[in-house]
């Protein structure tokens, strides 16, 4: 007589996918444990992995923390992929959950053919049929997910997955739009951020404020250019102003905590704690692909501009608050500026015609301050001059130059 019992057919799925293959037993650590007792009433899921693949170590601290948080509501088992028993030891040991036992190829052969594993990380759901795995979706989705949203993304069913994805992507939205700082930058442990000298800055503190929240990594080059050149010189700019409500906040991209310690070494900022969840979040939520990027919130904690990079490079701290009304008032400006400059020029200092250009950012050979935006350039060498200082020249150029104003 057939079950009423659903727990009874998921374990009779459990069993029968494991014991068609000759799986009498899994691995717990380093003890054998008979594979039914393992599984029974549990949810299980299978996670192809293996040590050697960069993607697979990288998910791993996300599949560890979710695993950990559940406590063992769902129950995960170890097919590997590694080339020998002495890498599968060597990776399962960092596992709290089960596995196949690596002698058993056919088996681990087998599941992954049944389940159609085209790439790893996958994780799927155990079942006698490749019904559930396949009505699930593709198994990165499941990666994904875990990766993008931890235990929020749980329990990852599929009659539930597609109302849980909708639901999940209106959390993100709800949070972008309403922009309360302690949803955003805190946890319910968590209600500050970390300063330059390691203090505890309560997150209250920042409303009110025009906040940029900047992703980078110390890994990356231009993360460093940036940080260095440009958003430090804004920072410091407005915090020496006293007028302007601002602050940083750094979300760090970086692989490991050495990397987030060498980052903030170089800011004067606040940060998110490198442990924290809520970094891979920021970077979901206000869906950043790449870094250097600087997302500015207005003092409403709602987002004002989505490339606050490109602001800073170009406008430096004349460019806030970085709404685009600011930007608009600024790039007028500067076409005012221009036109009431010739197209050419000879200083008496440089022996070759300087013509007028734009530049980011850029150190005038005149007076030795940093310029961005006009300038007097060189084409044929590293000559350049501000507009104010080709203004002096005109008034004291020697008899031997004049101004060319062709």
């Amino acid at each position: 007589m057939a079950s009423n019992n659903k727990n009874d057919d998921d374990h009779h799925d459990h069993t029968s996918a494991l014991q068609s293959q000759g799986i009498e037993f899994l691995l717990c650590g380093e003890n054998k444990v008979p594979a039914l007792s393992c599984i029974e009433g549990k949810t299980v899921w299978l996670f192809f992995s293996a040590n050697w693949s960069k993607p697979c170590r990288n998910f791993m601290p996300h599949l560890l923390q979710l695993y950990n948080n559940l406590n063992k509501q769902m129950e995960i088992i170890f097919v590997s992929f590694d080339r020998d028993e002495s890498a599968f030891m060597d990776n399962f040991k960092h596992m709290p959950w089960l596995a196949i036992p690596f002698m058993n190829t056919h088996a681990r052969r087998w599941l992954c053919s049944w389940y159609h594993i085209k790439q790893i990380p996958s994780l799927v759901p155990l079942s006698k049929t490749t019904t559930t795995a396949t009505a699930t979706g593709s198994e990165e989705d499941v990666v994904q997910l875990i990766k993008d949203y931890g235990m929020d993304a749980f329990p990852f069913d599929h009659n539930v997955k597609t109302r849980s994805i909708d639901q999940l992507i209106a959390m993100d939205k709800s949070k972008r739009e309403e922009g309360r700082l302690q949803d955003l930058l805190g946890s319910k442990q968590r209600n500050y951020l970390i300063s330059k000298d390691d203090s505890k800055v309560p997150i209250s503190e920042l409303v009110g404020k025009t906040i940029g929240l900047y992703f980078g990594a110390h890994w990356c080059p231009p993360c460093r250019e940036f940080t260095s050149i440009h958003l430090m010189e804004a920072y410091n700019g407005l915090m020496a102003s006293r007028q302007a409500k601002f602050e940083i906040v750094f979300i760090s991209s970086d692989k490991d905590e050495d990397g987030y310690k060498r980052s903030r070494n170089e800011m004067a900022w606040l940060a998110v704690p490198y442990h924290e969840r809520s970094r891979h979040d920021l970077s979901r939520i206000y869906q950043v692909k790449k870094i250097p990027s600087l997302i500015i919130l207005g003092h409403d904690g709602k987002v004002v501009s989505t490339d606050g990079r490109a602001a800073v490079t170009c406008y430096g701290a004349m460019a806030f608050p970085f709404t685009a009304t600011r930007i608009a008032e600024l790039e007028m400006g500067i076409r005012k500026e221009r036109e009431g400059l010739v197209p050419e020029m000879k200083d008496w200092r440089h022996e070759h015609i300087l013509k007028l250009d734009m530049a980011m950012a850029y150190v005038c050979d005149g007076c030795g301050q940093r310029g961005r935006n006009c300038v007097f350039s060189c084409y044929q060498c590293d000559f350049d001059l501000h507009p104010a200082c080709a203004e002096e020249n005109k008034l004291n150029l020697p008899k031997t130059f004049e101004l060319n104003e062709l």
